[in-house]
């Protein structure tokens, strides 16, 4: 069993689930750009959800996000039954963006990006994941899910407080 087939539990998805409560207090900003808030629809329940992902790839246009738990992912699924509500990336909030699901190959050419520009970070992740550090990628990308948020003009910035006056300083 791989490891990434297990869900966190406990006191790790209370960690997991802390960088939400950021968001909701409008210090996204304090994550840069390295993470996403994802809003979307409950597919079974249709409430409102959220989680918080590490964006992968971080394109002109596009924002990239790998679920690490395939397919099984919630947020995942519920992807593929409605489109999100909102992303949130720096300070900036983007209501509805377009998404498109990537297809294998380009599951494989986004890690091989990844991995290149974040070496101990692949270590360390695809490790806790029981995916190959080195080597091919074909086995993870057939394992992993990626999505592609195209992000447009901000439908809203969510600035740091004191924005303004620190502008205005010299």
């Amino acid at each position: 069993m791989a490891r990434f087939d297990n869900r966190p539990t406990g006191l790790l998805r209370t960690a997991f689930r802390a960088p939400v409560w950021l968001y909701r207090l409008r210090l996204g900003w304090l994550l840069g750009h390295r993470f996403v808030y994802l809003a979307h629809r409950g597919r079974r329940s249709g409430l409102r959800r959220e989680t918080v992902l590490e964006v992968v790839d971080l394109g002109t246009a596009e924002v990239f996000v790998v679920s690490g738990y395939g397919e099984r992912a919630d947020w995942y699924r519920n992807l593929l039954a409605a489109p999100p509500l909102e992303i949130r990336l720096g300070g900036h909030r983007y209501r509805q963006p377009p998404q498109r699901f990537l297809t294998r190959d380009q599951i494989v050419e986004l890690l091989t990006r990844y991995r290149r520009q974040h070496p101990r970070t692949w270590r360390r992740l695809a490790s806790a994941l029981g995916l190959p550090t080195d080597g091919q990628l074909d086995d993870a990308a057939e394992r992993l899910r990626s999505v592609a948020f195209t992000i447009r003009a901000p439908t809203r910035s969510i600035t740091r407080p004191g924005g303004w006056l620190r502008s205005r300083m010299p």
